[in-house]
C-alpha cells in the first residue's frame, strides 16, 4: 500500500471488492458502506464488515441513506414492486434501478474523503451494467468529478475513479482471482439474503461472468440457470 490514503465505496458485492483489491495496491484504503434501505441490506452490510475485515481495514463507515428507500420507485426497496426475473437482452431501465443513487452514495464519499484527506473516491462501477443504469456511466462520473472540483475546498484535488468500468464480469471474476480478493465473501443477490436466488439480474450477471471466466462461483444459490 502507498501513503495516499482513497475513500472506496463498497457495497459487498464482487464489483467494490475488486475495486477494493485494486485500490489497495496503491493507497492507503478508507470503507464506505451506504445503506438505502434495499432488500439486501442486512446481508450486504454483513459481506461489507466481512471484506473490510479480511483485508484488515479498520477506518471504515457506515452510513445510513434512508431517504432513497422513503423516495421509492424501485423494486430494490419497494416492497410492492417484484424484482423482475433477469432478461439480459432486455433494453431500457429496469424496475431495479434506484433513482440517482450513486450521486448520492458519492457525494457521502466525497465529503468524507474531503475531511479525511483522500485524494481519490474509488467506485466499483461497470458499464456492463449501464444499458439500464445511467449512473453507472463514466461520463456520469466525468461530469461528477467537476462538480467535486467546484464544489470542494482548493487543494481537495478529489478524483473519482472506477478501474472496473470498462471490464466485462468475466474480467473482473479473473483480476479478483489474481489478486485474491475474498470472492467468497461478496454478496450480489438483489431479493434474498439466505442464499442467492439466481433468477434476478444480478445474479445473472454474476453467473454468466463466472461462467465465461470459467469458474465456479463460490456463493450458495437457491438456482444455478445458464445464462451463457
Amino acid at each position: 500500500m502507498g501513503g495516499s490514503r482513497a475513500v472506496v465505496l463498497a457495497s459487498g458485492g464482487m464489483d467494490s471488492c475488486v475495486t477494493v483489491a485494486i485500490a489497495r495496491r496503491a493507497y492507503d484504503v478508507a470503507l464506505l458502506h451506504c445503506s438505502y434501505g434495499q432488500r439486501t441490506a442486512s446481508r450486504e452490510l454483513r459481506s461489507f464488515q466481512s471484506i473490510a475485515d479480511f483485508y484488515g481495514i479498520g477506518t471504515r463507515l457506515v452510513v445510513s441513506m434512508e431517504h432513497l428507500g422513503k423516495i421509492g420507485g424501485s423494486s430494490l426497496t419497494d416492497l410492492s414492486l417484484p424484482v423482475p426475473v433477469a432478461d439480459l437482452s432486455a433494453k431500457g431501465i429496469p424496475s431495479s434501478y434506484v433513482p440517482f443513487r450513486n450521486a448520492n452514495m458519492l457525494a457521502v464519499a466525497v465529503s468524507w474523503a474531503e475531511v479525511i484527506g483522500a485524494h481519490a473516491v474509488f467506485v466499483g462501477a461497470v458499464e456492463e451494467d449501464s444499458s439500464g443504469y445511467p449512473d453507472c456511466r463514466r461520463e456520469f462520473y466525468d461530469a461528477f468529478e467537476a462538480a467535486v472540483r467546484a464544489g470542494t475546498k482548493p487543494g481537495s484535488d478529489i478524483t473519482i475513479v472506477t478501474p472496473v468500468i470498462r471490464m466485462k464480469k468475466s474480467g473482473i471474476i479473473r483480476a479478483g482471482i489474481d489478486l485474491g480478493a475474498p470472492l467468497h465473501l461478496t454478496w450480489s443477490c438483489y431479493q434474498r439474503e439466505d442464499v442467492a436466488c439466481g433468477v434476478c439480474d444480478s445474479c445473472a450477471l454474476r453467473l454468466r461472468g463466472f461462467r465465461a471466466a470459467g469458474e465456479e462461483d463460490p456463493i450458495p444459490y437457491d438456482v444455478r440457470p445458464d445464462y451463457s
